[in-house]
């Protein structure tokens, strides 16, 4: 296989997620990459004209995989199927753990498709899915990387709020510890990506937080925050079953995040060579070695005696963050993913 289409919904190379994880790590691995951004198209032109000019853009190119990055409802089942008869397809999967009737109907569609989730073969071949390949979250190293920056802050957070973030972080304030936080709804500032990788490398400590939907007793009954957020959970719940409800109907997305995964942010924080304390989902220890490449809290009063305890441990803390790194470079790498991926479809009937 040499010739690729990449399929996605954001390719500027600013910002893009897919540009900087997906295109610059396969063309490193020396493929031909063309790149067709679909939300760019149906901004011009609409839904049906972008479907039609993608399907065109196959006939004309004759690529040998066409890789699909959807996101909701922009693409025309017929036209993948249609795609089909031209090369191979793939649909890769942020979210199927729990986008689960939109990822399965998807999964009838595409020739192959990818899951994060470490249950996730087994969860598609229950459902009698075989066209499946396990593909974790994984990071661009040549971006995410370790600068070797003086430690300028103690802890740092990174991320969007979230009123269970929320919860943490103020716990960690009133037991004393000064956290930096920056991210979309807290009052700092956004970092750039730039910003945001030196940050990982300057921190002695990076948390991160789950933004999963919370029902701990302790934080919907939490004193002194607003009714408005402690409601929060369960106003995002109903809204959630009745927007995905009526929505997106022709692909049949009625799911609603009530699960957490390994992330692409774990990865990133250990490629910077940055020390990572984060929460536990299942299939972390299948990434990382806990408590010598990655740290662990279970809960805010964890958290807190983990952040005491590791400050107080420079050498340990240091220890933990060189192996984190060192297994990132070594088997956590986009191009290790890609190579995976492939491997996986040569070996089956369609593409031999």
């Amino acid at each position: 296989m040499k010739k690729i289409l990449l399929v996605a919904g954001s390719l500027n190379t600013i910002s893009s997620y897919e540009y900087h994880n997906f295109l610059l790590p396969l063309e490193k691995m020396g493929y031909k990459v063309d790149a067709f951004d679909y939300i760019a198209s149906i901004e011009r032109m609409g839904r049906d004209a972008m479907n039609k000019q993608f399907l065109t853009m196959v006939k004309q190119e004759q690529p040998e995989l066409v890789f699909v990055v959807p996101q909701t409802d922009q693409f025309i089942p017929e036209v993948i199927d249609e795609i089909n008869q031209h090369a191979i397809t793939l649909g890769y999967f942020f979210d199927d753990m729990w986008r689960v009737e939109y990822s399965r109907f998807w999964a009838r569609h595409f020739n192959f498709v990818t899951t994060s989730d470490v249950n996730g073969m087994r969860k598609f071949k229950e459902a009698g899915f075989t066209n499946v390949i396990y593909s974790p979250f994984a990071c661009n190293t040549d971006i995410y990387c370790n600068k070797n920056l003086p430690k300028l802050y103690d802890v740092t957070f990174v991320g969007g709020y979230n009123p269970h973030r929320e919860w943490y972080l103020n716990y960690l304030k009133k037991k004393g510890i000064d956290v930096q936080i920056w991210g979309t709804g807290w009052p700092s500032n956004m970092l750039s990506s730039e910003g945001m990788i030196n940050v990982f490398n300057q921190s002695r400590i990076n948390l991160n937080l789950s933004n999963n939907v919370c029902y701990d007793i302790r934080y919907l009954l939490t004193p002194f925050r607003s009714f408005v957020k402690t409601r929060s959970p369960y106003r995002s719940l109903v809204n959630a079953l009745h927007v995905w409800k009526h929505a997106f109907h022709a692909t049949r997305q009625s799911d609603m995040k009530t699960v957490e995964q390994v992330k692409g942010r774990h990865f990133e924080i250990n490629a910077c060579g940055g020390f990572q304390l984060s929460y536990y989902v299942e299939g972390l220890e299948r990434m990382y070695e806990i408590g010598e490449e990655i740290a662990l809290f279970v809960s805010p009063e964890d958290l807190f005696q983990k952040i005491k305890y590791y400050l107080g441990h420079e050498d340990e803390r240091e220890s933990i963050a060189v192996r984190g790194y060192i297994c990132t470079q070594q088997e956590h790498t986009m191009e290790k993913r890609f190579q995976h991926i492939f491997g996986q479809i040569g070996q089956s009937e369609i593409y031999k």
